[in-house]
């Protein structure tokens, strides 16, 4: 089957070739926890790939609790594949920063990206998650009904936590863990944060997306819904930041295997009993 077509990638490479030249602050956290995430491994990765938006940005070394990484680096959206062309079989480790959430065929992507992988090789994915700028998608909803009498496709739909640890299975993966930073943002007002998004390369990238573009009615609609419902008592509001992280392995048979059902030797009730 063909997966649906959620997101413009022609577009979404408009947007980052548009984007002003400085980092970001959400990339800068991502690559800050991947580097305390690798840290607590004691391992070693003599290949390592890396993949995002910002090829410049991208680290080009990094290390685990034993052992230093020196990635190579290839570049999200820049061309029709949703995978880089990297060789098959030959990775230990495969990072991807920031690329998941503008996916369209996100099993098929985990799934290729894990056939790039050795044996016992592992795949860590950052994606923006689905609690992400609630305060925004709501503000337009609100603004979409008041303005144009009904919703418009306006903020990506993004991962849900609770999705993601099937979704590693699904791609052939053992161990997967998935888990959920959440940080909240303040801006001095919502137009400071929609000059953010643009200024990022995150602006609308949906397939789907309306035609035309925003009027100021609906723009200054949006923001009077957003101060009313999620301003602090300073003025300023809130945008709720959700990053997931995914994390599987290859299968290896030096992997730990769950036991088999019916292979205890000791009772629940029995240990329930005990003082």
């Amino acid at each position: 089957m063909t997966a649906p077509r959620l997101f413009d990638p022609t577009l979404v490479q408009r947007h980052l070739a548009r984007r002003r030249a400085s980092g970001s602050f959400v990339f800068d956290l991502v690559v800050e926890d991947l580097a305390d995430r690798l840290g607590t491994l004691v391992r070693e990765f003599p290949r390592a790939a890396i993949i995002g938006p910002d090829l410049e940005l991208l680290p080009e070394t990094g290390a685990t609790a034993s052992h230093p990484i020196r990635f190579e680096r290839y570049a999200a959206f820049a061309g029709d594949d949703e995978v880089p062309d990297m060789a098959e079989g030959t990775y230990n480790l495969i990072v991807s920063l920031l690329h998941l959430q503008a996916v369209n065929d996100v099993p098929g992507y985990l799934a290729r990206l894990r056939s790039k992988l050795e044996p016992d090789g592992l795949l860590m994915v950052a994606t923006i998650g689905g609690e992400s700028l609630t305060e925004l998608r709501e503000a337009f909803l609100s603004a979409d009904a008041m303005v144009l009498g009904g919703a418009a496709a306006r903020v990506a739909p993004m991962l849900q936590v609770r999705e993601a640890g099937s979704l590693l299975q699904r791609a052939g993966l053992a161990l997967p863990v998935a888990d959920v930073e959440t940080h909240v943002v303040r801006y001095s007002t919502p137009f400071a944060l929609m000059a953010e998004l643009k200024a990022l390369g995150a602006a609308n990238p949906l397939a789907d997306r309306p035609r035309r573009l925003a009027t100021a009615t609906l723009l200054i609609a949006a923001a009077n819904a957003y101060q009313a419902h999620d301003a602090d008592p300073d003025g300023r509001v809130r945008a709720t930041l959700e990053i997931v992280w995914l994390a599987g392995w290859v299968p290896h048979e030096s992997q730990q295997k769950p036991l088999k059902p019916g292979s205890a030797t000791t009772r629940l009730a029995d240990i329930l009993k005990q003082p």
